[in-house]
């Protein structure tokens, strides 16, 4: 089943805890970055059953991602933008462009993109500062979400944000908001609703098909660049949304050895990913020298293909 038969407006319209560190003097007086307990809104962060002022936008959100973010449609959306014809241009535009850019399935923070990029990299920067791979992999993790703007399809938020999840084998119900998966058509199709679905055990997640988003994308993009920067980088750019592998420890059947181990540096990363997003805006002048640099060192070519 596919479905591009017909298209309407409302077609495109870890094991581990989430642990608080806590605000002591010591930890405040190595220079580290310290998790908040709240979010920008005062709330506890990715809790998407609170009353807030983004919940009920957060939750149709998601009520039209598990309903269309089928098999097809994956596979459809790859074909498509791998070609890389959408636009030449240097990474630095392409975190200006998305300055107007804000994230609906975000229940933690709505300011624009470059600055949830800028303080994602600075936080790494902070606590692992030999480390520049990790900083310019917190600049570019997002920048998939040029695919919102009319140049790349301007694609409908649910087809670019939010958590991603394979397709092409059961949805596992730590997926957020699980209930709107039942009107997504691979639900109840035999051939993809098992356990391992259409996929080997352990085949690695390179392949296996996720839900199609800026995650994807971004990795399609620094692979065909030749970027590089190392597997670890491109496994988080990957998979940073994968929140029900990382955050609830679902689909490690489908994980390889190497999974294993790049997943260790995306629950590093998902700290600051998660935890930096703040009203307190970087000065992006400020800052612009040290990343421009970065992007000069672990991609080949000034302009990238998108």
């Amino acid at each position: 089943m596919t479905m591009f038969l017909e298209q309407t407006d409302d077609y495109f319209g870890n094991d581990l805890e989430e642990k608080m560190a806590p605000t002591n003097e010591k930890e405040l007086a190595d220079g580290g970055f310290v998790v908040p307990h709240f979010n920008s809104f005062g709330l506890r962060f990715r809790d998407y059953d609170v009353e807030s002022m983004r919940q009920e936008g957060v939750e149709n959100f998601y009520r039209k991602n598990h309903t269309y973010q089928c098999y097809d449609f994956v596979k459809k959306m790859r074909e498509e933008y791998g070609k890389m014809n959408k636009a030449e241009m240097d990474i630095w535009k392409c975190c200006e462009l998305l300055d107007g850019v804000v994230d609906e399935s975000d229940p933690d923070l709505d300011i624009p993109q470059i600055q949830h990029l800028l303080q994602t990299a600075e936080a790494i920067r902070k606590d692992y500062p030999n480390e520049d791979w990790l900083h310019l992999t917190g600049l570019i993790h997002d920048l998939g979400k040029v695919l919102l703007l009319p140049g790349f399809g301007e694609l409908p938020q649910w087809a670019v944000v939010g958590d991603i999840f394979p397709v092409g084998c059961r949805f596992d119900e730590s997926n957020v908001h699980y209930k709107y998966f039942k009107e997504n058509p691979d639900y109840n199709n035999p051939a993809f609703n098992t356990k391992y679905g259409i996929y080997p055990e352990k085949c690695g997640l390179n392949n296996v098909m996720m839900s199609w988003g800026h995650d994807d994308y971004m990795y399609l993009v620094a692979k065909k660049n030749k970027t590089t920067l190392p597997s670890a980088a491109l496994f988080i750019i990957r998979y940073h949304s994968f929140y029900a592998l990382h955050k609830e420890g679902a689909y490690k059947h489908l994980m390889n050895d190497e999974d294993v181990e790049n997943l260790k540096w995306v629950h590093i990363f998902n700290k600051y990913d998660l935890y930096s997003k703040s009203n307190v805006e970087i000065d992006v002048e400020k800052v612009k020298p040290y990343y421009v640099s970065l992007i000069k060192k672990y991609f080949p070519t000034e302009k990238l293909r998108w």
